[in-house]
């Protein structure tokens, strides 16, 4: 049976091999600090708390690839306390619609808002939330990539979710023109537990996180809104606005996701978070995966060398890596010393990142 996700393995193995022939280019990921709260927030869409009004709005997102400006602004704003991970995203959107209303349908066939998340920055076993204007909710468990052959679960349920839609216009009403719509949650940090005593509040830590915008052009028949098609009957493609640009139309590159910094002041106050230089290292770890994979599909085999990847030396931050290979049985390991924190970083043949 060719079920829904057959089809969502479809679409993006064919958004991997769009971004594969792409240039991706050298793009640094977005930051931000998520200020802790004390007061109650209630998730109803109106955003009233005085806490929200002390926390600033993330950059306006961009197309996926990081070169457009989209049509409609969007920007969210986070912020934190011991039991929750708040968003507050706010979408410009003159025909707000939607007609998805089956929790764990394909949300993204309507416009959406998404929500990528990877807590410990390794690239697998991730998880993505989508929600539509009409607060269907999807969520799913995803072990890697989509590059890597990855597995989908879509039983994995996000439990205890918050979440609250208010429309600033009418929604499915195309007699008149909205402002657009306002999306407020609370994710439990529980529903990331690995298990029963594990403490996973990242309190003055960060996480690998990004969000993106779904917004498809449209038909009206009848005053129904659907998704538009050209003259041969097929769906137009849908746009893509995303907070920290990956440089393809691939969502799936976690090694490119923005970092959300999750700062122990309050709101109200500031603090400042800076990119840690291993994290550039990794960066550099992830262009040589890629160098991989590109002589894996030229010579149909492995490199067993990192001169046979790269031509010149390695740099970050003025301090020059010397990364080696070990190819085994099964794949390979690519290894590199940190020299600002004598840390061991390694990158598998699947994309997996260790750091020891």
């Amino acid at each position: 049976m060719f079920s829904k996700f057959n089809f969502l393995s479809l679409v993006i193995g064919c958004f991997s091999l769009m971004a594969c022939a792409q240039n991706s280019g050298k793009i640094t990921p977005e930051t931000y600090v998520a200020l802790q709260t004390d007061e109650t927030i209630t998730i109803d869409g109106d955003a009233s708390e005085k806490a929200w009004s002390e926390v600033e709005w993330s950059t306006v997102f961009m197309d996926i690839e990081g070169v457009k400006k989209p049509s409609y602004k969007t920007q969210v704003k986070m912020m934190w306390d011991q039991q929750y991970f708040y968003i507050l995203a706010q979408m410009e959107e003159p025909h707000v619609w939607g007609d998805i209303t089956e929790r764990d349908a394909v949300v993204f066939f309507n416009n959406d808002f998404e929500v990528f998340i990877d807590p410990d920055g390794d690239t697998h076993n991730y998880y993505e939330l989508e929600i539509n204007a009409l607060n269907t909710v999807w969520d799913l468990f995803i072990t890697k990539p989509y590059r890597e052959g990855n597995v989908v679960l879509n039983d994995w349920t996000l439990t205890g979710l918050k979440s609250a839609v208010k429309v600033d216009g009418t929604i499915n009403n195309a007699s008149d023109t909205d402002k657009g719509w306002t999306l407020e949650m609370a994710i439990p940090w529980a529903a990331y537990k690995k298990s029963y005593y594990e403490k996973n509040v990242p309190q003055d830590d960060f996480w690998r996180v990004n969000f993106s915008r779904v917004n498809w052009n449209f038909d009206l028949t009848d005053g129904k809104y659907s998704r538009k098609k050209d003259a041969a009957g097929k769906f137009l493609h849908e746009y893509n606005w995303v907070w920290s640009p990956t440089g393809v139309i691939n969502m799936h590159e976690p090694e490119k996701w923005g970092y959300v910094y999750f700062s122990s002041k309050m709101t109200g106050e500031n603090d400042t978070f800076t990119i840690p230089q291993d994290e550039k290292i990794k960066w550099e770890l992830y262009s040589l995966l890629r160098a991989q994979k590109t002589y894996h599909s030229t010579h149909k085999k492995y490199a067993t060398s990192i001169d046979s990847l790269i031509s010149k030396q390695i740099i970050v931050d003025h301090k020059t890596l010397h990364p080696t290979m070990e190819n085994h049985s099964t794949g390979w390991n690519i290894t590199v010393k940190s020299p600002f924190t004598n840390k061991t970083l390694i990158i598998k043949e699947d994309g997996k990142f260790i750091s020891k």
